[in-house]
Formats: structure tokens, C-alpha cells, sequence
């Protein structure tokens, strides 16, 4: 982009989703943001719009400061933001929506999102391997690739947390079969996972990172 991004267009990047950057706005304001390669189009119907890295980095110095017309609303909590969050399993209280048709397409769509954000930023367009966007966001990637395969998050299913470890998340399982489950669906979304024991609880729990090559 040769200018900066107005104030109206870093209000629209400024709400774009924290989890798969999908954007919401007029056509005209979508379609400017896609010409200056801040934000690309998604090539499936209903051909949502997603924002680029260039498209993140207008986000992150500016948000959550005020543009240069309004000040910035505080940010919403996400069950209230109406914005797509992916489940972590930390939530205090389960979501009413869980398991319904309306998140299993939400979920859906920002996976294929986040696979054709891959595609688009990785220099070799590889959509299996993790891109620069999930290693800046890791616990927001790994919790939604575990949500796309069809993993359960909360106090009976999967819970996804930060670890000192750079580059690494830490995800437990109050099963068994379910950490399995887990390492399954986080390798064949291009994630290295090895499994360790806690030293003080023995509680087996999964160390998970994107895979670089």
C-alpha cells in the first residue's frame, strides 16, 4: 500500500475477527482493502474476505488505540463481540452454542480461512503447514485446529494454555483417547506434538508447535 489506510478502512481492519482476521464491511470498503493487499478474498463462496500479514501488522499498531475520527469502543468479551473466537477449553462457563450446526459452520469456515491464509502467505503455498499468523498466535490456532477436527474443549474434553516454551502450547485432555485424539488432530494440521507427564500431579499433557518445514 502506497498511503496509509484511512480512518474508516483501520476501523474495518480493527474489527476484523482475532482469530482468522475475517472481515466484515461494505463491498466497496472490502474491495479497496483487497486492492492495496491488505486483506485477500477467499476464492470459495460466499468468497468472505480475510486480512493479509500486511493487513495484521495495520491491525496490531493500531489496535486497540483510537483511529483518528472515534475512539476505539473497549474491547468485547467475545461472547458478546459476535466476532468467531475458537474454543480453548479455559471458558468459564460452556458456550450455549456447542455442538450446534450454526458453530460447527462457523468453525468450518474459519478453518478454511486459516487454510487459505496459509496458502496465501506461505512461500510455497503450502495450506498443510503452519503459517507465520499461528506462530504469532498459538494457543488461537492450535485450540482451532483441535475445534475443526472435531475435538471437545472444557472441563470434560480438551483445554488448550501458554507454556514458558517459545513456539509452544501446552494441551491437556481429561482422557486418554481424548489426548490421542488431540495429538491426531494437531499432526495432521501440521503441528509437531510430543507427549510428556507432569512431574508433580502425573498428569499426561501434550507439548504442541507449528511445524516450520
Amino acid at each position: 500500500m502506497t498511503k496509509p489506510p484511512t480512518a474508516a478502512q483501520r476501523r474495518v481492519i480493527e474489527a476484523a475477527d482475532p482469530a482468522t482476521g475475517r472481515l466484515t464491511g461494505s463491498e466497496a470498503q472490502l474491495a479497496t482493502l483487497v486492492r492495496h493487499r491488505l486483506a485477500f478474498r477467499h476464492p470459495r463462496p460466499p468468497h468472505a474476505c480475510f486480512l493479509t500479514p500486511a493487513g495484521h501488522r495495520v491491525r496490531e499498531e493500531t489496535w486497540p488505540g483510537p483511529t483518528a475520527e472515534a475512539p476505539a469502543p473497549p474491547p468485547a468479551a467475545p461472547a458478546a463481540s459476535g466476532l468467531f473466537a475458537a474454543r480453548t477449553g479455559a471458558e468459564p462457563m460452556a458456550p450455549q452454542d456447542s455442538g450446534s450446526p450454526a458453530r460447527a459452520r462457523d468453525v468450518r469456515s474459519a478453518w478454511e480461512g486459516l487454510l487459505e491464509m496459509r496458502r496465501m502467505t506461505n512461500p510455497d503455498g503450502a495450506r498443510e503447514r503452519p503459517c507465520a499468523w499461528e506462530r504469532t498466535h498459538l494457543v488461537q490456532a492450535a485450540a482451532l485446529a483441535l475445534e475443526a477436527a472435531g475435538c471437545s474443549p472444557g472441563p470434560q474434553g480438551y483445554r488448550v494454555g501458554e507454556t514458558p516454551q517459545p513456539e509452544a502450547v501446552a494441551v491437556r485432555d481429561a482422557a486418554p483417547d481424548g489426548l490421542r485424539a488431540c495429538a491426531s488432530a494437531l499432526e495432521a494440521a501440521g503441528w509437531q506434538v510430543s507427549e510428556h507427564t507432569e512431574r508433580t500431579r502425573g498428569a499426561r499433557y501434550l507439548l504442541a508447535s507449528p511445524r516450520r518445514g
